[in-house]
C-alpha cells in the first residue's frame, strides 16, 4: 500500500490522528510523512468544515456504519483545494469494540475538469444545432425568395419581350436562369445536409427491398444508360430510413453518372457481417478516381470535373459521408482511374447516433 501513487491509503487511530501514509497521500494531499503522522486528520478539511465539526461527524458516521463514503472537497498542504472521494471504515478488535479507521482518498479534480469540459462541448454542440436549424429555416425560406424574384422577372421579360430581344440578350438571360437554378440547387442540397441526423427515429430497413424502390424510382435514368444494379440477400439494418435511401441514391447515380459514355454502367452491391458491423461495398465500372482524390471527394462542394463534363454540385459524397457517420459508421473509397470504383461503409449492427 505504501507504493500506490494513484490512492491516499493510510490509517487513523480512534481520535483521527494519522498513524501511516503511503507515496499516494503524499502525492494528493502534499504531505510528507514526517510532517503529518502523529496530526489529525481534520488538517484536509477547510475552516469551514472544521467549525461545522464535520471530521468528528465523519468518525461518529463510520462507527454506526462500519464505512462512509463522501465526494467532498479536501484541503492541500499548499493551502489548494481538490475533490476528493474518500471512504473511511471503522478497524474493530476482537471485542468489536473501534480501535481506529482506514482512510481511502482519491482525487477527483482532473475527472471533474474532464466533465465540466464535456459539459462545456455539449452546451457548444447544441448552441451550434440551433444555429444551423436557424441557417436552415433561412435556406429554406429566406435565401430563395430574392432566387425566385430573379427566375420570375427573367421569365416574364423573356415572354413579353421575346420578338425585341436579339440572340445576345437571349443568351445573358439563360446564362441568368442557368446561375439562379444552381444556387437554387445548392441551397436546397446545403439544405438537405443541415437536416440530416435531425430525424433520431430508427427503424429496420430491408435494404433489398429498398433498392427494388430505388431502382423503379430510377427507371428513366436506368433505361436511358442501360445501367444494370446488382445485389442479393442484402441485409435487414437498424437506421434512419430515408437517410438510408439518400446513401444508396447517391451512390447510384453517382456510379451512373460518372461512366465512360460508351459504357454501360454495371454496379454490383454486397454486404457481410461480423458480431459490430455490417459492411457495404458498391462496386462500379466507371471512370474511377486518383489515389489523391480519395478523401477530396468527401468534402462539402468538392468537384472533380466542371460541369460542361459532368453537371451537380458537389454535395451528394458529403452527404453519404455525413449519413454515414449520423449512424456510427465509416465510408471510404478505392478505385483505379478508367476500371471503376468501390465504396465501402459500415453500418453498426446496434446503432449508436453520433
Amino acid at each position: 500500500m505504501e507504493e500506490i501513487h494513484g490512492y491516499a491509503i493510510f490509517l487513523l487511530d480512534k481520535e483521527g490522528n494519522v498513524e501511516t501514509w503511503n507515496k499516494g497521500a503524499e502525492k494528493i494531499k502534499g504531505y510528507k510523512a514526517e510532517e503529518i503522522i502523529g496530526k489529525n486528520f481534520s488538517l484536509f478539511y477547510s475552516d469551514g468544515d472544521r467549525k461545522k465539526g464535520t471530521p468528528a461527524t465523519t468518525l461518529a458516521e463510520a462507527d454506526r456504519l462500519g464505512t462512509t463514503y463522501h465526494e467532498s472537497w479536501r484541503i492541500r498542504k499548499d493551502g489548494t483545494a481538490f475533490l476528493g472521494s474518500i471512504t473511511l471504515t471503522a478497524l474493530h478488535d476482537e471485542n468489536k469494540n473501534v480501535v481506529g479507521y482506514a482512510k481511502v482518498t482519491r482525487d477527483l479534480t482532473e475527472k471533474m475538469q474532464a466533465e465540466t469540459t464535456i459539459k462545456k462541448h455539449l452546451l457548444e454542440v447544441e448552441r451550434k444545432n440551433k444555429e444551423l436549424e436557424q441557417f436552415a429555416y433561412i435556406a429554406s425560406h429566406d435565401l430563395q425568395e430574392p432566387l425566385l424574384t430573379i427566375t420570375n422577372f427573367v421569365e416574364l421579360i423573356q415572354l413579353e419581350y421575346a420578338e425585341t430581344l436579339d440572340e445576345n440578350s437571349k443568351t445573358y438571360f439563360d446564362f441568368i436562369n442557368q446561375a439562379a437554378n444552381r444556387m437554387k440547387y445548392l441551397i436546397t442540397g446545403l439544405l438537405d445536409y443541415s437536416r440530416i441526423g435531425i430525424d433520431k427515429t430508427m427503424a429496420q430497413v430491408n435494404c433489398n427491398l429498398l433498392l427494388d424502390e430505388l431502382k423503379r424510382d430510377l427507371d428513366a435514368t436506368i433505361k436511358a444508360t442501360g445501367a444494370v444494379i446488382v445485389y442479393d440477400n442484402l441485409p435487414i439494418i437498424t437506421g434512419y430510413p430515408l437517410e438510408i435511401r439518400q446513401l444508396f441514391q447517391n451512390l447510384i447515380t453517382n456510379a451512373i453518372k460518372f461512366r465512360e459514355q460508351h459504357k454501360k454502367p454495371v454496379i454490383n452491391i454486397g454486404a457481410t457481417g461480423d458480431e459490430k458491423f455490417w459492411r457495404f461495398a458498391v462496386t462500379d465500372n466507371g471512370i474511377g478516381i486518383e489515389a489523391k482524390f480519395a478523401k477530396k471527394i468527401f468534402r462539402l462542394f468538392k468537384r472533380l470535373h466542371t460541369r460542361d463534363v459532368y453537371d451537380g454540385n458537389g454535395i451528394g459524397l458529403a452527404h453519404c459521408k455525413k449519413i454515414i457517420e449520423s449512424h456510427g459508421g465509416e465510408i471510404f473509397v478505392k478505385s483505379n482511374p478508367g476500371a471503376g470504383s468501390t465504396f465501402y461503409f459500415t453500418i453498426p449492427i446496434k446503432v449508436k447516433s453520433v
